[in-house]
């Protein structure tokens, strides 16, 4: 089997009979050596004793007054973060579970957590997964995109690392309109995600009717069927025309937005519609899950990017937003 996303700490954490993921020592520990957690070389006593219980029990029980005690204001936020994450894993059987919990509670998290946990649980529900189109598509989930159009074609790089200057702009790619030289994955370099796939240095082309934009609507139906245990159909479509518009789910702030004013029945302004990045229709393939209105209706999903070509997913809105009739995940 070929690994990727090794970074994530997929290796580190246990499956139950069903394929879910359980939460280990070690895969909290992890979270511990982030940098945000790294004690600086002025770290108060306080700190360098939470840091080291839970080191040595990453369970243990922290109480609010042990946290409140760290001089620096960052890292005491750093930390109460941290301890409510740890402890809603610690509530549930599976990071699944937890997620699910968090999404659905609105528990204040900073989106990196998120991102963390929907990159482990894409790599538990892809893990053998053969397409490097659906795996490329599966980023757009858990790290921002920079989008950019060329020749008519829609092209998503990560943000981080064109912006870490992985992709500086050669005078060939400016002069043609590029914001950044990176290559786009395709048929002859596919081979080559699986050793690169924590680089993310690899664009993809978005562009109707092209293999990226069906990859992703095939990752969505994974999503979907891994968290919800529903299986539904995802169809890419080049616009809205013509359509019942249902019910619709924004797959992030711009695409609630547009979806929004669609339904309130406004007018769509030509900037506005630039904005799109991808429209799918979702069907599902058993009618008894979905509430009795929408039961043989099609519901769209919206993609959408920032005026200034940032695209900033967020793939828990699936799981808020759909109408199902059960919204009990697998545990």
């Amino acid at each position: 089997m070929k690994d990727f996303w090794l970074s994530c700490g997929h290796h580190l954490l246990d499956r139950d009979r069903n394929g879910r993921l359980c939460v280990t020592d070690e895969f909290i520990k992890l979270y511990l050596a982030r940098p945000e957690l790294a004690l600086p070389p002025d770290a108060c006593r306080a700190e360098r004793a939470l840091q080291a219980t839970l080191l040595s029990d990453p369970w243990w029980p922290v109480a609010a007054g042990e946290i409140d005690a760290i001089a620096e204001a960052d890292a005491r936020e750093n930390w109460h973060y941290l301890i409510t994450l740890r402890d809603q894993l610690a509530a549930h059987s599976t990071i699944e579970a937890a997620y699910t919990a968090l999404v659905r509670g609105n528990v204040r998290l900073p989106p990196i957590f998120l991102d963390q946990l929907t990159q482990v649980i894409l790599r538990n529900a892809l893990d053998r997964s053969d397409d490097a189109h659906a795996l490329r598509a599966a980023e757009l989930f858990f790290r921002p995109q920079r989008l950019t159009v060329h020749d008519g074609s829609l092209i998503a790089a990560d943000e981080e690392y064109v912006e870490a200057g992985g992709a500086a702009a050669s005078p060939l790619v400016s002069m043609l309109g590029l914001p950044f030289d990176i290559e786009v994955l395709s048929d002859a370099n596919a081979s080559s995600y699986w050793e690169r796939s924590d680089r993310f240095d690899l664009a993809l082309d978005l562009t109707v009717g092209r293999r990226g934009a069906a990859a992703l609507g095939a990752v969505i139906a994974r999503w979907v069927k891994h968290l919800l245990d529903i299986d539904v159909v995802v169809e890419p479509l080049d616009a809205l025309r013509d359509v019942v518009l249902a019910w619709y789910v924004g797959l992030d702030a711009n695409g609630t937005r547009i979806g929004d004013a669609l339904w309130n029945g406004a007018e769509i302004d030509e900037t506005t519609r630039g904005t799109v990045v991808a429209l799918f229709s979702l069907t599902f393939r058993d009618a008894r899950a979905v509430i009795d209105r929408m039961a043989n209706e099609a519901v769209y999903l919206i993609l959408a990017m920032t005026p200034d070509g940032v695209l900033r997913m967020k793939p828990q809105n699936l799981l808020t937003g759909l109408p199902v009739r059960l919204l009990e995940t697998a545990t």
